[in-house]
C-alpha cells in the first residue's frame, strides 16, 4: 500500500457535515499541495522558539532563581514550580487545540493562537525575570506553559492541515529537529547570561517571539467559514475530549505505544546524573564531573536526534510505510537501555545516549507523521493532537513514579534500564496493532 492509498486520502465525513450542502470546505479538505520550504521553515522556526522558552528555564534557569529565594529549600521550591506547570501543560495543549479548531478568524484557525500563546508565553517570561516570591513565580511558570503549549498545539495541528500526506514525514522529521535545536537553544541562553536568570528569562522571551515571526507572515493559514463551524455546548465541547478506542482504535493505539516509547525514554535520561556518579563513578574514573558529563551526553543524544529525525521522515514517505521505521526506532530506544543496564562505564554510557539519540529521533519523525493519518476528523486536528500530546507530557509524571522504586528497591540501574526497555518494546509491539495505517 503506497501513502496515497492511506487514510489521510479518504474524504473525512465530519468534513462534509460540517458544510452547508454537505461539500467540504477549504480549511477542512485533506491536503494535496506540497509545502513550500519557507512554510517548512516557518514551521520548524515556532518549534525552536517554543523548546527554547521551555527548557532554557526548565534545565537552568527556573533553579536558579529557586536558589535565590532559598537556597535551602530550593529542591523544594523547584519541584513545586515545575509540577504546577507540568499540570497546566496536561491541561491547556488540548483545550488550545479545540479553542484552534473552533476559530474563524480571518488569519485562519492557527495563527491567532500560535500568535497569542507566544505574546503570552513572552509576557510572563519578561514578569518572571521580576517576581517578588515564589507564589508569583509559580503562577508565572503556569501562565508560560499555558502560553507555549497553546501556541505549539496550534503549530502541530498546522501540519495536518496544510501538508499532504506523502511530506508529512519530511515536515515532521524537520519540526522534530527544530524542538531539538530548541532545547539545545534554551540550554545555550542559559550558559550564556552566566548565572542571571532575569537576563536570561529576557532572552528567551525575545526567541520566542522571534521563533513565530516567519510563520506569521507567511503562514497561508486557510480562514474557516462561521457557517463550518459546528454550535457550541459546553458538555459537547466537554465531551470531545474523549475519544472512544472503541470508535477509534488506531488513534488508541498510537496514543498508547507514544505513552510507553516516552516512559521508556524519560525512565532513561531521569536519574542520569546519579547514574553517572553512583554506578559509572564518572569523576573517580575519567575525571570528568558528572553535571559536565550530562552536558556531553545530551549534546550526543541531540545531535543523533537531529540527524535522525531529518533522515527517518523523508525515508518513511519515500518507503511510502510508517508502521516498520516505527517499530525499528523503538527497538533501538531499548537497545540503548540495555547498553546502560549492562554496560555501566563511561564507553556504555556515551554509546547508549548516541544509540538512544539514533532510535528516539526517527522516532519523533515518523510516529508523528503516522499520528497524523489515524486523526479521527479534520474539525478537530488540534484537539486530537493536543490529546495525543497527552502522552508526551504524562510520562514526565508518570516516569519519576515507576523509576524510584527500581532504583532504590529492585536492584538499582541494571533494573531500571531493563524495565525502561521492557516498556518502550511494549510500545514497539503495539504499533502491530495499528490497522489503518502501513
Amino acid at each position: 500500500m503506497s501513502l496515497s492509498d492511506l487514510p489521510g486520502h479518504v474524504p473525512d465525513p465530519s468534513v462534509a457535515a460540517a458544510s452547508p450542502g454537505g461539500s467540504s470546505t477549504a480549511a477542512l479538505a485533506e491536503p494535496e499541495r506540497r509545502v513550500r520550504p519557507l512554510w517548512t521553515t516557518g514551521v520548524v522556526l515556532v518549534n525552536v522558539g517554543i523548546n527554547a522558552a521551555f527548557f532554557g528555564p526548565i534545565q537552568v534557569l527556573l533553579g536558579q532563581q529557586a536558589a535565590h529565594f532559598s537556597e535551602g529549600d530550593k529542591e523544594a521550591i523547584l519541584a513545586l514550580v515545575t509540577g504546577a506547570g507540568a499540570a497546566v501543560s496536561l491541561v491547556a495543549n488540548p483545550l488550545f487545540g479545540a479553542f484552534s479548531d473552533r476559530t474563524t478568524s480571518r488569519l485562519g484557525r492557527r495563527v491567532p493562537w500560535v500568535l497569542f500563546g507566544a505574546i503570552l508565553g513572552a509576557a510572563a517570561l519578561i514578569a518572571l525575570a521580576g517576581a517578588p516570591s515564589v507564589a508569583v513565580m509559580t503562577i508565572l511558570w503556569c501562565l508560560v506553559q499555558a502560553g507555549c503549549n497553546g501556541a505549539y498545539a496550534a503549530i502541530t495541528a498546522a501540519i495536518p492541515d496544510r501538508v499532504p500526506v506523502p511530506q508529512r514525514g519530511a515536515v515532521g522529521g524537520l519540526a522534530a529537529m527544530g524542538q531539538t535545536v530548541g532545547i539545545l537553544l534554551g540550554a545555550v541562553i542559559a550558559a550564556v547570561v552566566s548565572g542571571n536568570f532575569g537576563l536570561g528569562y529576557l532572552v528567551c522571551a525575545a526567541a520566542l517571539i522571534a521563533g513565530v515571526a516567519l510563520y506569521f507572515f507567511k503562514s497561508d493559514d486557510v480562514p474557516l467559514p462561521a457557517q463550518a463551524r459546528p454550535p457550541f455546548s459546553l458538555a459537547g465541547f466537554a465531551r470531545g475530549f474523549w475519544i472512544s478506542p472503541s470508535l477509534y482504535p488506531d488513534f488508541a493505539w498510537a496514543w498508547l505505544t507514544r505513552l510507553l516509547v516516552n516512559i521508556g525514554n524519560h525512565m532513561v535520561t531521569l536519574y542520569l546524573l546519579f547514574f553517572l556518579t553512583d554506578a559509572v563513578h564518572l569523576k573517580e574514573t575519567q575525571g570528568i564531573e558528572p553535571a559536565f558529563g550530562v552536558l556531553i551526553l545530551t549534546g550526543l543524544y541531540a545531535v543523533m536526534v537531529i540527524i535522525t529525525s531529518v533522515i527517518g521522515g523523508p525515508l518513511s514517505d519515500r518507503m511510502g510505510k510508517r508502521k516498520p521505521l516505527v517499530i525499528a526506532s523503538s527497538v533501538i530506544i531499548a537497545v540503548a537501555s540495555l547498553i546502560l543496564a549492562f554496560a555501566p562505564n563511561w564507553a556504555g554510557a556515551i554509546a547508549g545516549a548516541s544509540v538512544l539519540g539514533i532510535g528516539f529521533g526517527a522516532y519523533l519523525a515518523v510516529d508523528f507523521a503516522l499520528i497524523t493519518q489515524v486523526l479521527p476528523s479534520a474539525l478537530n486536528r488540534g484537539k486530537d493532537l493536543g490529546v495525543i500530546n497527552i502522552a508526551n507530557s504524562l510520562p514526565q509524571v508518570l516516569a519519576p513514579l515507576i523509576a524510584f522504586p527500581f532504583v532504590t528497591l529492585w536492584g538499582g540501574y541494571v533494573s531500571l534500564y531493563i524495565a525502561a526497555a521492557v516498556i518502550g518494546l511494549l510500545g514497539a509491539v503495539f504499533v502491530v496493532k495499528i490497522k489503518g495505517v502501513d
